[in-house]
């Protein structure tokens, strides 16, 4: 009877809103040549509540922006290699319809305006390089954080100290001093007011290699609708829905924060954890009782929000002796919460913590582990982002652990999910593949995605049973129809998506957090 009552006031909600939202802005993109320019982003956002929707213009420069909500906007267009400084203020009612035009001049390609693996190839090889990548862009890229600043070697010197000390538990141990030094000057020479780089990459000699190609018209269907956060770089890192409709969302770094988001006023409303110093907040999830656990990372505990009196309770589980402080000694990486409600985490290692004797058990033969999910069973599957790249399944009623390798080795599974016929794909995030392991028939497929480097990181099954993904080194969305084998690939409207989980709500959308751009969101296709 509950979810019935549940399910009735949802439809009556979603009725209303619906009606609110039937206003359109509509217009057409033009090239500098005067023909109609296909793929370029047209982006509305509320001035009021900064809620931005984001367009693709279609094969005859026209595009549309459909449902929303009445009110005051600002218009906007954005093409890489195009000047994108116009603007247009508009304000509608329900059920009119706003119009803006755009007519593009051309411009030059930024550096900000590249993906990790276009920047990749084009920056020179250099001392610390290296250690950028593979260390400093595990949370972050250049492009909103050290392109573009004015910075001298002295400012870029004071940020690697800076993230030295607030990413201690990740960092200690795998930046030496002298690395340090070669990243700060790598960053001064490439980015800085002194940049020895071309003032476009367009002016690169390799840049030519690093362009996608076209896209598909059926990529030009996508919608983005995305909710800015209030406090800066609170580095949101997922967008979950709870049983009353609003979103959680872990704020990362040294945010030490997590927010719930109202989607149809979008009010954030945050909630600060009494960790003091790097909390980490990577997963967050709601509870069946109402609460919401999560994880910090940064100092190996689990947390929990009361709903009643929307206070926050930590509890600390142990480090290895000689590795306090450090993700090598122990931490919290995603979390899920089972219907019996049991806490289970991801990272070093698997453990699970019983919130009714506040105590946690570690499984050692899941040292490091990365992605999560539990089936209609509940049993729990998890993958082991390591060189094997194995997932596997611990049973919360026998603890036992079973383990699976998947055909392609060094894969480094990533993200898992089970879909509701209880099949369990995974993200290989090293090898560009989608895979897929079905329990019954104890049997592997694998699909390969296109791109030089596919790195699929968020992972979701939609309604339908395509599979989504994010490609965390190209930004783009890439979405995989298991049947045909076919893979679409969508833009983003800016670089450095840096997405790491995608879930669907109740309505079938795709919500996500891009940390880099301080933003929440969910994506639709215009069908």
């Amino acid at each position: 009877m509950r979810f019935t009552r549940f399910l009735s006031s949802t439809i009556s909600v979603l009725a209303l809103t619906c009606a609110a939202q039937a206003a359109t802005i509509t217009g057409s993109v033009t090239g500098p040549d005067g023909k109609p320019f296909r793929a370029a982003f047209v982006q509305a956002q509320n001035t009021k509540t900064k809620v931005t929707t984001s367009v693709l213009s279609q094969n005859d420069g026209n595009y549309h922006i459909k449902n929303l909500p009445a009110g005051d906007y600002e218009v906007r267009i954005k093409a890489p290699g195009y000047q994108n400084d116009q603007t247009s203020n508009l304000t509608i009612k329900d059920d009119a319809a706003g119009s803006k035009s755009f007519v593009l001049k051309k411009g030059k390609v930024s550096w900000a305006d590249l993906s990790f693996q276009q920047a990749r190839v084009l920056l020179p090889e250099a001392p610390g390089k290296s250690t950028l990548y593979n260390s400093c862009f595990a949370c972050h890229g250049f492009e909103t954080r050290m392109y573009g600043r004015g910075f001298g070697l002295s400012d870029y010197q004071d940020r690697v100290s800076y993230m030295m000390t607030t990413m201690h538990y990740f960092l200690a141990g795998r930046v030496s001093e002298q690395e340090q030094k070669d990243v700060a000057n790598f960053m001064n020479d490439m980015f800085g007011k002194d940049s020895k780089l071309p003032k476009s990459p367009e002016d690169m000699p390799k840049y030519g290699e690093i362009v996608h190609a076209p896209w598909s018209d059926e990529a030009l269907k996508i919608v983005y609708t995305e909710y800015e956060m209030p406090t800066p770089s609170s580095m949101p890192w997922s967008a979950v829905e709870d049983k009353d409709g609003k979103f959680w969302i872990p704020m990362y770094g040294a945010a030490n924060r997590i927010a719930r988001l109202d989607s149809v006023t979008a009010q954030v409303e945050e909630f600060t954890t009494p960790h003091e110093g790097t909390a980490a907040i990577h997963s967050a999830y709601p509870a069946p009782d109402g609460s919401v656990w999560f994880t910090q990372q940064g100092s190996n505990k689990v947390g929990r929000w009361d709903p009643k009196t929307k206070k926050i309770s930590e509890y600390q589980d142990a480090y290895l002796p000689g590795k306090e402080g450090t993700t090598a000694g122990g931490s919290k990486h995603t979390l899920r919460v089972l219907p019996n409600g049991e806490v289970w985490s991801t990272g070093s290692p698997l453990t699970r913590f019983d919130p009714k004797t506040e105590k946690f058990t570690s499984f050692d033969e899941v040292p490091s582990v990365y992605g999560i999910a539990y089936d209609q069973k509940g049993k729990v599957w998890f993958a082991e982002y390591t060189p094997q790249g194995i997932i596997g399944m611990a049973d919360p009623q026998t603890s036992k652990v079973e383990k699976y390798a998947p055909p392609t080795r060094g894969a480094r599974a990533r993200r898992i999910v089970v879909d509701d016929k209880g099949v369990v794909w995974f993200a290989e995030f090293a090898v560009g593949k989608v895979g897929k392991y079905d329990p019954v028939a104890k049997s592997f497929q694998e699909w390969q995605l296109p791109g030089s480097a596919p790195t699929p990181y968020a992972f979701e099954v939609d309604p339908k049973g395509f599979v989504w993904y994010s490609s965390e080194h190209q930004d783009v969305i890439g979405r995989l129809d298991p049947n045909s084998g076919k893979i679409i690939e969508y833009p983003l409207p800016y670089s450095e998506n840096t997405m790491r989980e995608f879930f669907k709500d109740h309505q079938g959308r795709m919500w996500y957090g891009t940390p880099a751009n301080n933003r929440v969101g969910y994506f639709t296709l215009d069908e």
